[in-house]
């Protein structure tokens, strides 16, 4: 059949109600979740291959989910130094967050009132910008004595149920004071630590996954 300028029109209208019916893979954006928090997140003594982001992004991705894990941990911060680079550490894009502070302020035994207030307003300036977020919990050194560590311990779960996000309940579930699985220090998850870390960590990453699709389709 010849060719005509009619025909080649009709042909060009065709692709072009396909391509917008049915988008391209590649059009597709992956989920962006940043990973917010201190050394714990940063990866500290281990080489960033090892880092809990890294291999949170590696596990999920072998499950077939299409994200990326962002690793804004920085060794040292508290909550509060948390709150102060908030804007720049999750930009807009951001689809959600795993906030893992608040262990710096324990170590310093820092007034657990004073961390719940820091952690609150990351809350809630993360809520009106309908970001989810998946809390992840940390627990206190006993020798910081029972008082302190009822109002330590408490804070996370009820900032959770408060701000509706969702919890995780001890980031350091199954490798906190176990010498195979942490550095030197005692205090640093070695690399094997980190494994342990996402696995059990992972079932509540995929719920922030599921939640972000729900907030932006």
């Amino acid at each position: 059949m010849p060719f005509s300028v009619s025909t080649g029109l009709i042909a060009a209208a065709g692709l072009l109600a396909a391509s917008l019916a049915t988008p391209g893979a590649a059009s597709a954006e992956p989920v962006r979740i940043v990973a917010l928090g201190d050394s714990l997140t940063a990866g500290y003594g281990l080489p960033e291959a090892q880092a809990f982001p890294t291999k949170l992004q590696a596990a999920l991705k072998a499950k077939g989910y299409d994200v990326e894990i962002v690793n804004a941990g920085v060794s040292g911060d508290t909550a509060a130094d948390g709150l102060a680079r908030l804007d720049w550490s999750v930009p807009d894009g951001t689809d959600g967050v795993i906030l893992e502070l608040g262990a710096n302020d324990m170590l310093r035994a820092q007034d657990p009132g004073r961390t719940k207030a820091d952690l609150d307003a990351i809350l809630t300036r993360l809520g009106a910008r309908r970001i989810p977020v998946l809390v992840a919990g940390m627990l206190a050194a006993r020798n910081l004595g029972p008082d302190y560590g009822a109002r330590f311990d408490a804070l996370f779960p009820a900032l959770a149920k408060a701000h509706g996000a969702l919890l995780y309940p001890f980031f350091l579930d199954g490798v906190a004071t176990d010498p195979a699985l942490n550095q030197a220090d005692g205090l640093h998850p070695n690399a094997r630590g980190v494994d342990v870390i996402v696995a059990r960590i992972l079932p509540s990453v995929e719920a922030l996954i599921a939640e972000a699709r729900t907030r932006h389709p």
